[in-house]
């Protein structure tokens, strides 16, 4: 799938709307996110913080865990905003996140316009490192 075929205005509108719900009474800082899933479904996610910092919750966490929750599937593309609906890109953590549920294709939204997730996480390490050494055996 291109960036031509992805309705950003759709996952824009998703990710402000469900920034509103984020709960940022510490930092004040409040991101919502939207992602496509390869079925046409739109999973979104808001910031969680917590008064201890370091297991506040990002956006995209919830949205990894609400593409697991509602059946799966594999990201096509994702538009993370911050309070004031501008684009923002997400922390590293959550680029490994989005790597491991939508791979090198999936595409992201930046200040700058989509970008491929080789672009965001170059070099990145996914699910094949670990067949490699473990030839596959994951349990």
């Amino acid at each position: 799938m291109t960036s031509a075929d992805i309705d950003w205005d759709v996952l824009h509108e998703a990710a402000v709307a469900v920034m509103e719900h984020a709960y940022a009474p510490y930092s004040r800082f409040k991101v919502g996110v939207a992602g496509l899933v390869d079925d046409g479904r739109v999973v979104v996610g808001c910031n969680v913080e917590n008064a201890g910092y370091g297991v506040a919750l990002c956006a995209e966490c919830g949205m990894v865990s609400s593409l697991h929750a509602t059946g799966g599937g594999r990201l096509v593309a994702v538009y993370c905003v911050d309070a004031e609906g501008g684009a923002l890109m997400p922390c590293g953590r959550c680029r490994q996140l989005l790597w491991e549920s939508g791979g090198a294709s999936c595409l992201v939204m930046s200040p700058d316009g989509p970008m491929p997730m080789t672009a965001v996480l170059p070099l990145a390490f996914g699910p094949e490192d670990i067949d490699r050494i473990t030839g596959g055996d994951r349990g």
